[in-house]
Parts: structure tokens; C-alpha cells; sequence
């Protein structure tokens, strides 16, 4: 059988440990004895990856091939649930491996996964491309509705029969051979774009010699700043590190207006400046690789094949949305930028303001207009506090369950921390590793991810992992958190409650494995709790005097927020409408590398979003969410999403807030379904309608001109 064919030619391909090694020299290939299978880090080493990653591809594709030759007629058992059984190994592996390339990367992980990405991409594309066990998949799904099977059952063959065609299962042989090159292509240029931004980011730093230059930063910044240089060989210098959004936490706060431009112009610049990590060819060539793939698949776009997947369903959804937003965000933007000039000309200041001025005269609006400035906050936002008496703290008042951390467990960093969750009858629910600081092998951002996911079909509970990027100061000192750091980190926890609470069948339902236009939605609505009355009195003391932070300081940072919407709206808004622009091509009209930025700025200029004081929050070249596997013409999903969170809000707050009963209707409701149930059905089950932009378009202030 091609099957076979396909076995042999991959088994012929792969090291020879990947395929004959025992688990006593490989901590991989067994499943962990520590609590829930928490990865054994401290036994794993690099060397362990490759072969197990090719060890975990053969194993699969037995699997699949005895799937495929089984003589019995095709049954939901020994078809669909075989299915969902095999590729343990490569699942653990793959799972653990990923994971460690975004938190603790090095040069020989970074090999291995250029190695590893084009080769899975393969793997998965012969077992969907396999007709035999597609024609197996295919006679279970057309007796679906005879077979007496529960409603998740039924919705695992329909998701099944969905992969298979999405993948290519129906094409011709010529065709599928296009199309698996297509994929090893696009995954190989996918890792390499990564792998740019993070070393462009890194190599893009500012360093400062003159600590003169640094006025305005407070002295435990430009301690970090100090302690920066030291670990990159600079001692006695200062290094500005760059995050991957567009703006830069320190522009806020520098005085010195030229190295504020000499900030932001290296942040923009990046991946498009020439050198080695310049990613415009490979935006280029990324983008029409993927339009060439959906179009064998019958779709005019890589958009739309994406969005057939998602709850918006069309391109024409997603473009009628976000015009709804940007036009009046532009218009509040631009009103806050003259608002800034205005202050600008009463300091005799001479300049037009630019995108590297906007951050710094905000905080001076905030302090003239509002007597705020953000500096105000952070003695009240310690990182221990915000963890402990701020997110666990919501989360047990609302689910009823507890947290206790554990000193046992090996970690990847030794900054880790890690905590066994309970349920509320005391019962083990998860265990859930906290990652917080940021550190040059680190992807940038911040996200939530699974070690071990929840199933009752394999009888595992979740391990998982959130992940931020807090600058982490030198030793002795507080971590104080930045307003829009702890906002993440509820965030963040947000994803965590949807994989910890999973209460699921089937892995593939298992947790956040829902639509990326939903999957934040969760996440956002959890926000809400950060300033929550009972919750802020809780975690949001003074650091060294254990006041509680002041009504009159919130009101501040309230009336200061609502200032800048406009801005923040706008940024977002350009990202999306970029990754639209982009994704929504045909293959004849993507431009070569050198039109990118010509495209770029051709395409905010189109939907109304150019507006050169606002920069889009990622640029196309270092905008990793969707030039990598993530959300690619999915980024949408965040205002998506938020129309969703917006509406649960209103509706958590109408039904008594901080509450175990609301508490336990969200999570039955909706967090323990996972991916079992039509996602907007889950949102109707919640809130018993509807979902209504109402909400969200108050909540960005664009029901009245910004003041």
C-alpha cells in the first residue's frame, strides 16, 4: 500500500536512534511517573528530541496504517476512537518540545525545530492524504446519524471527516503531492520567520552608555536596564530591550525625545532592515505558498480557507465587523493626538508629535488632566500579591478551588514556579506552571499552553503553563507590575481555566482546542475580575507599607484610560486589518519582497487605519501571530472575541458579579465543554442569547467623541 511506501521512505529518512531507541536512554519515549505525567525536565536533554520526535512519527504512522488495513467494516471504534488513540508518543514529545523552543529556545533547539517542522508537516499530511483510511473515515461519517453514538461522538466523527478534507483527503494524487510540498514549505518558512523576529528583537536592543540619557525611568528600571547590559557582555552600560509589540514599555517615561525616536525606530524597523533576520522575503513567499495551498482546496484565499473554520465562517463577516470599529477608533485617535499637540505648543515644545512622542504625552495628559501618571500604580501591582491574592484569589471566590504551590517538581527555568490546583471537594484538577519573567531565549508575548491536556478517554487532568514577559529585576528587588502586565495576567489565566476545567471525552475537544475566534474569548471575559472591588482590595497593596491602594487613584486611572481608546483601538485594529490584507490575496496578486512594505502601507491606507502617529501594534515583520502557525488570517479573533467577552460581562454583572453561582454556570456552561459543543452554541447556553457589538463599542468609548 502507499502507506507503507510512505513509512518506509520516512523511517529511511530519520536517525537511526529515532527508530531503535529504548527508554532507558531517552526519558521521552515513556510516559512520565510524576504527578498527572508532568515532564520529567530535569532527566530530558537536547539530544533527546530528534530521536524521539522520529520515533513519535514512525509509531503514528503504524497506527494509521493498521487503521487503514483493518479487514472489518469500518465501525465508530475501531475507526474514529482508533484515530483519536494513536500518536501518543509523538503527541507527548511534540508537546513538550514545542513548548520549550517558545520559553527556553537555544541554537540546537532551533535546529532541530527547522529540522522537525517541514518533516511533521509531512508526517501529517501522508496520514490525512492516506485514501484508504480517509474511505474508512468516510463510511463512518455518511452512518453517522444511524449509529446511536452521543452527541460528542457524533460532533468527533463530523470534526474527523471535516481534518480529513481540509487536509487535502478528496484531491488527486498530483494534487496532494502539490499540496504536501506546499505544506513542508510553508512550515519550513514559518519557523525561520519566527526565529527572526526573536533574534532580530534581541539584536535590535539600544544600548545606552550615558545613564544621564535614561532620565525619567525610575531607578529600579534603569537597574534592570544595568543588569540587561551585564547579561549581554555590556557591563556598565544599559540596554533597552525590545518587546514584540510596535510600542515600548519605556516610552512612556524617557525624557530624552531623541533616544525615544531611536527606540521606536528600531522597533519598527525590524525584520525589514536588511541582515540575516530580515523576514520581507519570506512574508512574501509565506503568504503566497499559503494562497497557493488554498487554492487547490478550492478557496480564492488563504483567508477564507481559514475563516471556513472559524465562527465568522467568511471573509465578508470578518471585513463587515472591523470597519464597524476602526473608522470611529481613527477618529478618536486622531482627536487624542491633537489633544497631545495642544500640550506640546503649551510647552513651547516646537515639534510635531510623532509615534515615539505618543506614549510619553500621554503620561502627561494623564498627570495634568487626571493627576495620574503610571508610576503611581506599580507599588501597588507586586507580582506575589497580583498572582496570589489577585488571580487565585478570584478564581476561588468564583470556582471554589484552591492552590498550593509544590517545591518538587523539575523546572525548564529556574524562575518557574509551579502549584497544584484543587477542585472545590478537594480533589486534584491540574497542575499549572507559572513563567512570567522575560529572557532572551523566550518568544515574546504572552500565552498559555498544555503539557498534558485533559480526557476521560485517556483519564488524564491538564498540566499547563502560562507565560508572560515581565522585565525581571535585579536580585533582592519587587517585581512591580505595569497596569497592562497584570491585565495579562488574568488574561492569561483566563486560557488556563478553559484547560484546567475541560471535563471532555475525547482529546481532540480537550480544553482551548476550539475556533481561534473563541478561544479568547474566555480569556477576556476572566479581565474582568482585575478590577473587581473585592478583588483589587485583595491583591493591590502598597509593596512595602501594605496600604491598600486608594478609590481616588483608581478613579484616576479610570477617567485616564478612557483617554486612550482611541489609540488602543486603532493599533489593534491596523494589526487585523493587516493580516486580512494579507491573507486575503490570490496567489497572482502577492507581491515579491520588495513591495512588501509598499503593500503594507498601500493596505492601512485602504481601510482608513494609516495613521502614522498610531503604527499597527505588530508590523508585517515582526507579526509572529500570524506568520507563524498560530493565528494566520485569524488575528480578528481578539475583537472577535471580545464581542463575545463584552456581552458575558454585561451579563455576569446584571446576575450579581464575584458569585459561585455564576461561577459554576460559566464553567458547566462553558469552560468544561471544550471544543464538544458549536462554540456559539456554548455562548448561547451561557448568556441565553445572542451576542450584541452594543457593549464592546461602549466599552472602547466609540459611542462618543473621546475627551
Amino acid at each position: 500500500m502507499r502507506q507503507t511506501i510512505a513509512l518506509l521512505l520516512l523511517a529511511a529518512s530519520l536517525p537511526a536512534s529515532g527508530l531503535n531507541a529504548t527508554a532507558a536512554d531517552n526519558p521521552l519515549l515513556t510516559e512520565s511517573t510524576l504527578p498527572l505525567h508532568y515532564p520529567r525536565f530535569d532527566l530530558i536533554k537536547e539530544e533527546h528530541y530528534a530521536p524521539a520526535l522520529g520515533q513519535g512519527m514512525a509509531e503514528e504512522l503504524k497506527e494509521a496504517e493498521a487503521i487503514a488495513a483493518n479487514s472489518a467494516k469500518p465501525t465508530f471504534d475501531n475507526t474514529i476512537v482508533a484515530l483519536e488513540r494513536s500518536g501518543a508518543l509523538l503527541a507527548r514529545v511534540n508537546s513538550i518540545f514545542s513548548n520549550v523552543v517558545q520559553m527556553n529556545t537555544t541554537p540546537a533547539l532551533d535546529a532541530i525545530n527547522d529540522e522537525f517542522a517541514p518533516k511533521l508537516a509531512a508526517h501529517r499530511d501522508t496520514i490525512h492524504m492516506n485514501a484508504v483510511l480517509f474511505a474508512r473515515v468516510q463510511a463512518v461519517y455518511d452512518a453517522r446519524a444511524s449509529l446511536g453514538l452521543d452527541a460528542e461522538s457524533v460532533r468527533l466523527i463530523e470534526r474527523y471527516y471535516q481534518d480529513f478534507v481540509r487536509a487535502g483527503a478528496r484531491l488527486s494524487g498530483a494534487d496532494k503531492a502539490k499540496l504536501k510540498a506546499l505544506n513542508g514549505e510553508i512550515a519550513a518558512l514559518e519557523t525561520t520567520y519566527v526565529q527572526n523576529t526573536l533574534k532580530d528583537a534581541n539584536a535590535s536592543a539600544i544600548v545606552v552608555v550615558d545613564r544621564a540619557q535614561l532620565a525619567g525611568l525610575s531607578d529600579d528600571q534603569i537597574a534592570a536596564t544595568a543588569a540587561a547590559a551585564k547579561a549581554a557582555g555590556q557591563d556598565g552600560k544599559y540596554v533597552l530591550a525590545i518587546k514584540n509589540t510596535s510600542g515600548q514599555p519605556f516610552l512612556g517615561a524617557l525624557q530624552n525625545r531623541a533616544l525615544r525616536e531611536q527606540l521606536m525606530q528600531a522597533s519598527l524597523a525590524r525584520g525589514s532592515h536588511g541582515g540575516p533576520f530580515d523576514n520581507r522575503d519570506l512574508v512574501a513567499r509565506l503568504v503566497k505558498k499559503r494562497a497557493e495551498a488554498a487554492a487547490l482546496l478550492g478557496y480564492p484565499s488563504h483567508a477564507a480557507y481559514a475563516l471556513a473554520d472559524q465562527t465568522a465562517g467568511t471573509v465578508e463577516n470578518v471585513n463587515k465587523l472591523l470597519p464597524q470599529l476602526s473608522q470611529p477608533a481613527v477618529s478618536n485617535a486622531r482627536r487624542e493626538a491633537a489633544d497631545l499637540q495642544a500640550l506640546v505648543d503649551a510647552e513651547h515644545g516646537g515639534f510635531q508629535i510623532a509615534a515615539h512622542d505618543w506614549a510619553f504625552y500621554t503620561e502627561k495628559v494623564s498627570a495634568a488632566r487626571y493627576a495620574f501618571d503610571e508610576s503611581q500604580l506599580k507599588p501597588y501591582f507586586e507580582l506575589n500579591h497580583v498572582l496570589i491574592d489577585g488571580v487565585f484569589f478570584a478564581a476561588t471566590r468564583l470556582y471554589g478551588i484552591t492552590f498550593k504551590e509544590r517545591h518538587d517538581l523539575p523546572v525548564y527555568e529556574p524562575s518557574v514556579r509551579v502549584f497544584d490546583i484543587f477542585d472545590h471537594d478537594g480533589k486534584q484538577l491540574a497542575i499549572f506552571l507559572v513563567d512570567y519573567y522575560a529572557r532572551a531565549s523566550k518568544q515574546g508575548g504572552a500565552w498559555m499552553n498544555e503539557y498534558v491536556s485533559q480526557s476521560a478517554l485517556t483519564g488524564d487532568l491538564a498540566v499547563v503553563g502560562t507565560h508572560l514577559n515581565i522585565p525581571q529585576p535585579p536580585a533582592g528587588q519587587p517585581t512591580l507590575l505595569t497596569f497592562d502586565e497584570v491585565r495579562t495576567a488574568f488574561h492569561e489565566f483566563g486560557h488556563t481555566l478553559h484547560g484546567i476545567f475541560s471535563h471532555v471525552k475525547y482529546p481532540y475537544f480537550s480544553g482551548t482546542r476550539v475556533p481561534n475566534d473563541f478561544g479568547e474569548f474566555p480569556s477576556q471575559v476572566n479581565e474582568m475580575w482585575m478590577t473587581w472591588p473585592e478583588v483589587l482590595k485583595n491583591y493591590a497593596k502598597h509593596y512595602q507599607t501594605g496600604v491598600p491602594i486608594a478609590q481616588a487613584l483608581l478613579d484616576k486611572v479610570a477617567a485616564a484610560a478612557k483617554f486612550n481608546k482611541g489609540y488602543v483601538t486603532t493599533e489593534k485594529l491596523a494589526a487585523m486589518l493587516l493580516d486580512q490584507a494579507w491573507h486575503q490575496l490570490s496567489v497572482a496578486e502577492v507581491p515579491a519582497a520588495d513591495g512588501v512594505l509598499a503593500f503594507e502601507a498601500a493596505a492601512l491606507k485602504k481601510y482608513g487605519v494609516e495613521f502614522a502617529l498610531v503604527p499597527p501594534r505588530y508590523r508585517t515583520t515582526y507579526f509572529s501571530h500570524v506568520f507563524s502557525n498560530q493565528y494566520p488570517a485569524s488575528y480578528y479573533a481578539y475583537i472577535w472575541s471580545e464581542v463575545l467577552d463584552a456581552d458575558t460581562v454585561d451579563w455576569i454583572k446584571t446576575h450579581g458579579g464575584l458569585t459561585r453561582e455564576n461561577g459554576e454556570r460559566y464553567r458547566a456552561t462553558l469552560l468544561s465543554r471544550g471544543g464538544s459543543v458549536d462554540a456559539m452554541q456554548l455562548f448561547r447556553d451561557m448568556t441565553g442569547g445572542e451576542p450584541d457589538i452594543k457593549p464592546l463599542v461602549v466599552r472602547y468609548g466609540l459611542d462618543a467623541p473621546a475627551k
